[in-house]
């Protein structure tokens, strides 16, 4: 038997929030923003009357006024955002114990064995749940129905804002494959180029190539994106009460000036890398590998990984292996706006227990001495504030971290 899966998603979520408040500007131009004094001046949402100008989230300030010279511009408040969305999930709650948030603004339901509860359909019980949540919270929802998750999704993007999208058994061919492969879940902006390369611009295109093919391409990733475009996705939706394995820990800044020279950048990594780290501590977690971005003032990214010697969460020896790929991708003196560093192929301590043991047994003096460092300087700030002592070099003036746990989806 088919799943019944609905994708919800709040339309316009930061700007929908703010204009709570603010109803007399809901007919005008509206976004929300980082601060641009602290080089943060990012789109990060926009109402309907400002996407009409062709404002698009994650564009600088000066690009969204360019096009829209009254743009009205909000502060962001994530405090109240977290709590919107804790009160729209307990809303989904109500209809599923199934409900995974993808983000703070959507959310996957699996209501297969819930629906019969309500005494209607699939796309009933979206539209209820759309009114729903418009009288109760004063914001609207697009909502896809289907029988996967990715097709949820797709649906939920289909039309905006305020509507329901069926893609079922009988139709999916016909919506989803002429829809741009970029319009699907995990197709990013360099896998799309990628894809672009060879002549597949559709997700139906996507779904005629060789599974083979698309793996020798991409890795795992094109075998999984093959899936999908021939509606294979077996994904089950998580409770969001059952914990995700961590898949990835990073630490990214943007710096109050651009760097330019070998030292600055080697500042900046070692503070990311120890906030990358401490965080592994912390979670009694191991990286296999280091992933590091590198951002120019044109928004350009650059990026590159590497496998580590030995599992590890020492702050030395990430700081290293991140710098020796930020050398590789960036020579001084051009500038840097952002940096990021990345902890990878994440285990355990348990699951590394033997490995590590093996690892340690044989380490020199000076290794040993590195470990006994950073755990007196975990120990330091749990007791005194995470701000109380920096390694040397890392001065307080350093870069805002602005690292968190990422998930793999």
């Amino acid at each position: 038997m088919d799943r019944v899966i609905l994708h919800c998603d709040l339309n316009s979520f930061y700007a929908s929030v703010e204009l709570l408040n603010r109803p007399e500007l809901r007919r005008l131009p509206v976004a929300v923003c980082g601060d641009p004094a602290s080089r943060h001046g990012i789109i990060l949402a926009k109402n309907d009357p400002a996407k009409r100008f062709g404002v698009q989230t994650a564009e600088t300030i000066w690009q969204a006024r360019k096009k829209c010279p009254e743009l009205i511009l909000l502060p962001p408040h994530h405090r109240l955002y977290r709590e919107y969305s804790r009160r729209v999930n307990a809303v989904y709650d109500e209809y599923t114990d199934l409900v995974e948030p993808f983000g703070i603004d959507e959310s996957w339901l699996d209501v297969t064995n819930t629906l019969h509860l309500f005494g209607m359909e699939a796309p009933a019980l979206a539209d209820a749940l759309r009114r729903r949540v418009r009288k109760e919270l004063g914001l609207t929802l697009s909502v896809g129905v289907s029988f996967n998750k990715v097709f949820a999704k797709l649906g939920s993007d289909y039309k905006k804002p305020d509507a329901t999208t069926v893609i079922s058994r009988e139709n999916w061919r016909e919506l989803v494959w002429p829809l741009p492969a970029g319009d699907m879940l995990y197709v990013g902006r360099a896998a799309g180029r990628l894809l672009g390369q060879y002549g597949v611009g559709t997700i139906g295109e996507l779904a005629a190539c060789r599974r083979e093919t698309l793996e020798e391409l991409m890795g795992k990733l094109g075998g999984q994106l093959h899936d999908y475009a021939n509606g294979l996705d077996r994904d089950p939706v998580r409770s969001r009460h059952e914990p995700e394995p961590v898949k990835s820990v990073g630490s990214g800044t943007t710096f109050p000036r651009n760097l330019t020279t070998r030292d600055q950048v080697a500042a900046g990594i070692s503070l990311l890398a120890d906030g990358v780290a401490a965080r592994l501590r912390r979670a009694g977690l191991y990286a296999g590998g280091v992933h590091v971005t590198v951002r120019d003032p044109a928004f350009h990214d650059r990026s590159r990984q590497r496998q580590l010697p030995a599992p590890t969460h020492l702050m030395r020896e990430i700081s290293a292996a991140a710098l020796a790929l930020a050398g590789e991708l960036w020579k001084p003196p051009s500038p840097v706006r952002a940096l990021t560093v990345t902890a990878i192929h994440l285990t355990p301590e348990e699951e590394t227990y033997e490995q590590t043991d093996l690892f340690t047994a044989g380490a020199t003096p000076d290794r040993r001495r590195q470990e006994r460092l950073e755990a007196a300087v975990d120990g330091i700030r749990r007791r005194y504030g995470s701000g109380s002592i920096a390694f040397g070099g890392l001065t307080p003036e350093g870069p805002e971290d602005g690292g968190s746990f990422r998930k793999e989806h």
